[in-house]
């Protein structure tokens, strides 16, 4: 029998919308209902607006891939994150994001990803000194998990490891902005105009205004080197001082705040997610966590060319977000009306597509509860179920940093295991914040493993 990690209960099918909002505000997964891991779309009806959950990987494909300048992303969700992250990427449509684009992707483009192992494999090297001091006792992996991939970004990105005075500035005060940041902005429910103000939790403003503070600083301090010529070779040097192709433009120094506070969020609180249920499901796998210790052992990790041949490692981290997929949900909408499934789709609808219900979809994987990696060595894998997984998203607005955390996480979860006896403490219970993580912690015992 295949453990089956821990999923939070679905609510009822029916409740009000006040119960409804009341739920998702504490944690989205649990909020909605179970027939959802069924149906291929389902509406949701507001008073103020009409929502569609989209399980059918067609739909998905059409709306991501074919057509995404029909659906661009919804300002809803993005309200509760604006005071961090501005005009980012992540939260922009058409021109100014294809703008965006433009100028961001030729920076993990050609040989970065080689550049930037040597940095990743630093940063897993100090974590692993931090873990031996916690050998033999209880921790939270989830904040172990988050200091190693914050080190990550700041050591790619502004070529500094984490223990400079200026990189840990901004991770504590990211860590004091997670603690207050919302999952739900009142807009994400009422269509408010811009000009209202939205009402954030007790310091969430102040946090976001401290980080953006401190990463301005980091930002022009990198312009003055750039003007200089003393920059070095990193990610920041590289987006600021790519023009876009068809502009001649480069980034302002508040737009490079924005996209800096995006790698942040993006790099480091997702990739903490996604490692910390990886080494979950690994104590919780004895076999497979071998299997990774083993392959670990065998491949000198620290060089690049090895890195393909990670393959447990890879397979572990795939099935990990699928399982748990750091974002769980996506939101369009629809710039006319539609016809989906036979369904009319109005104009200004909501089109939710959820990594969370299409990775977990009973009609799309075997065993979709069950904790299987070598399902991705399988050729019996439903092609659909394949076209489903979609940790990154997919077509115009997939992750440009996806290539970069996929290496990442191998990598860190690989050099962890082969240093580590790892036993789990706890049963977390997954909730979604910015991302997906545990109400209660990860709490894991990390024993050395005897020197082969």
């Amino acid at each position: 029998m295949s453990f089956q990690p821990p999923k939070p209960k679905s609510r009822p099918r029916r409740s009000s919308l006040w119960s409804y909002a009341q739920r998702f505000r504490r944690d989205i997964l649990s909020a909605q209902p179970d027939h959802l891991f069924d149906a291929r779309m389902a509406e949701f009806k507001t008073p103020f607006f009409n929502s569609f959950l989209i399980n059918e990987p067609g739909l998905v494909d059409e709306v991501l891939r074919v057509r995404p300048e029909d659906f661009p992303k919804s300002n809803r969700i993005g309200e509760g994150l604006r005071p961090l992250l501005g005009e980012s990427i992540f939260l922009t449509s058409g021109e100014t994001w294809a703008r965006q684009r433009r100028i961001i992707d030729p920076a993990f483009a050609g040989g970065r990803l080689r550049a930037s192992w040597l940095e990743m494999v630093a940063s897993t090297e100090a974590a692993i000194r931090r873990l031996h001091g916690h050998a033999g006792r209880v921790i939270d992996i989830e904040e172990e998990a988050s200091h190693a991939t914050a080190d990550v970004i700041f050591r790619a990105l502004f070529s500094m490891p984490i223990e400079t005075s200026q990189a840990r500035a901004v991770y504590s005060a990211f860590c004091a902005y997670q603690r207050t940041a919302p999952i739900l902005n009142l807009a994400a429910l009422i269509p408010l105009p811009r000009w209202v103000p939205r009402i954030f939790r007790s310091g969430t403003k102040r946090h976001a205004q401290d980080i953006r503070t401190l990463l301005r600083a980091m930002t022009l301090r990198r312009a003055e080197e750039i003007a200089a010529g003393t920059a070095p070779d990193d990610l920041a040097t590289r987006i600021m001082t790519t023009k876009d192709p068809e502009t001649g433009s480069l980034f302002s120094p508040e737009e490079m705040v924005d996209q800096v506070a995006i790698f942040f969020l993006a790099g480091h609180e997702t990739s903490a997610s996604a490692l910390s249920w990886a080494l979950y499901l690994l104590a919780s796998s004895p076999e497979w966590q071998e299997k990774v210790a083993v392959e670990a052992r065998a491949v000198d990790c620290k060089n690049f060319n090895n890195a393909k041949r990670l393959t447990s490692a890879a397979h572990v981290l795939r099935e990990t977000m699928r399982l748990y997929p750091p974002v769980p949900m996506m939101v369009r909408e629809a710039t006319g009306p539609e016809r989906f499934r036979d369904r009319d789709v109005p104009k200004g609808a909501q089109i939710v597509i959820s990594p969370w219900h299409l990775h977990r979809h009973r009609k799309l994987w075997d065993e979709p509860d069950a904790f299987r990696p070598e399902r991705w060595a399988e050729e019996t894998t439903k092609a659909t179920a394949r076209a489903a997984y979609l940790p990154f998203s997919t077509g115009a607005r997939v992750c440009p940093g996806a290539g970069f955390a996929m290496a990442e996480g191998i990598l860190m979860l690989s050099m962890i295991t082969e240093a580590f006896e790892i036993a789990p403490v706890n049963t977390p219970e997954p909730v979604a914040h910015l991302t997906v993580r545990s109400r209660n912690g990860i709490h894991l015992r990390l024993t050395p493993r005897a020197k082969a």
